[in-house]
């Protein structure tokens, strides 16, 4: 554990601010252990440019709190994705300066310093009902130092609502583009930008969009070449992506 982080919990314990047990499980945290065996990665940052996030779906409020705390404490802040506002309640009660979003289901706690940054990305979603996905990719974009631009209900239904905005993805660094249904709004797109470019298919749709493997399906088939695709939902990986994508064109101007 880092040492000033060290002295905050002891010092937090002392005032009666953190109840002792929630500080033994910070220490086994920060040990390697003692939260379903969590063993925190504090140099994933420096090997790859993008720090250790916390999965909040599969763990109890208690964990994520646990490990939430641990990774803020040395003021580079911390996020945690897939977060149900239950266990938020919990981990906002218990970790100073954590905020949720609702819609992204997502807890941040900001850095002592902003990270540098990488570059300007943009979010773009094809309906209303991708917004969930594309908060979380936007607010992960921006928690890594990103400029977010967001271009949401664009989608092919009403293709005069892109070409309207076409030039505001034509100037940023990488794009994220969401969509549900038959998932053709990254073909599109990829026909009309020379910017690196991450499709997300979204669970939206109906019964014979098979929670979005028709979306999946039909991005992986894109006849535009350079649709780069991730999984189901994954706002947070493809957000991660265009980060790295972005940060590289910043390094090359």
């Amino acid at each position: 554990m880092d040492p000033q982080r060290l002295r905050e919990l002891l010092a937090a314990v002392a005032a009666g601010q953190v109840a002792a047990e929630a500080a033994a499980v910070e220490l086994a945290v920060a040990m390697g252990g003692g939260v379903d065996a969590a063993t925190l990665d504090r140099a994933r940052a420096d090997r790859t440019g993008v720090p250790e996030v916390v999965l909040g779906e599969w763990k109890t409020a208690e964990q994520i709190a646990a490990i939430v705390r641990s990774l803020a404490g040395a003021g580079k802040g911390a996020l945690a994705t897939r977060v149900s506002p239950e266990k938020a309640e919990h981990v906002l009660a218990t970790v100073a300066g954590a905020s949720y979003d609702p819609v992204a289901r997502l807890i941040v706690v900001p850095a002592t310093t902003p990270p540098p940054p990488v570059g300007r990305i943009a979010i773009v979603c094809a309906g209303t009902s991708d917004l969930p996905v594309a908060e979380e990719a936007a607010q992960t974009a921006a928690f890594l130092g990103a400029e977010v631009v967001r271009l949401v209900d664009v989608g092919v239904a009403g293709l005069h609502r892109l070409l309207a905005r076409i030039d505001v993805i034509r100037g940023a660094d990488a794009a994220v583009i969401i969509a549900g249904m038959e998932g053709a709004l990254p073909s599109v797109v990829a026909g009309l930008v020379d910017v690196p470019l991450f499709a997300v298919p979204t669970s939206v749709g109906y019964g014979v969009g098979a929670g979005g493997l028709v979306a999946l399906a039909a991005m992986l088939s894109s006849c535009a070449p350079g649709v780069a695709v991730v999984n189901i939902d994954n706002g947070f990986g493809a957000a991660v992506a265009a980060v790295r994508a972005a940060r590289m064109a910043r390094r090359a101007r």
